[in-house]
């Protein structure tokens, strides 16, 4: 888990596979201060603590899946207004994600840029 939490909005990426946590980092560099989770149970309590602005998570982690988080997100007071960029492999997913409340749902793979709009995207609708 990595921390670099600032003034700039704070985006909260959420997969258990480093390679990828580190391409949506790069990809997002020099304009979010970032936080990184590997689990869905990590998801939860670093969402409660930081309070991300954002959200980029993934449907297939250890310990909850994405889902689960999505839904315990929403359910969440603190947390409901979050904006959810969810990321999975399996774009029969993508309904399921859409109806329990994420933002924007990316099939994998997908191109630096793709998520860099996403989250600018999901954003500038949260203001």
């Amino acid at each position: 888990m990595e921390e670099m939490v600032g003034s700039l909005a704070t985006v909260l990426i959420c997969d258990d596979e480093p390679s990828l946590r580190e391409l949506i980092r790069v990809s997002l560099d020099g304009a979010y201060s970032f936080a990184e989770a590997d689990d869905g149970e990590m998801s939860l309590e670093l969402a409660r603590r930081l309070k991300p602005d954002v959200m980029i998570l993934d449907m297939m982690m250890p310990r909850r899946n994405g889902l689960d988080v999505l839904r315990e997100l929403r359910r969440d007071e603190g947390l409901a207004a979050t904006a959810v960029i969810v990321l999975t492999a399996q774009p029969a997913m993508r309904e399921a994600a859409l109806s329990h409340g994420a933002d924007v749902v990316m099939v994998k793979p997908f191109e630096p840029h793709q998520i860099r709009a996403a989250v600018a995207e999901v954003l500038a609708n949260r203001t």
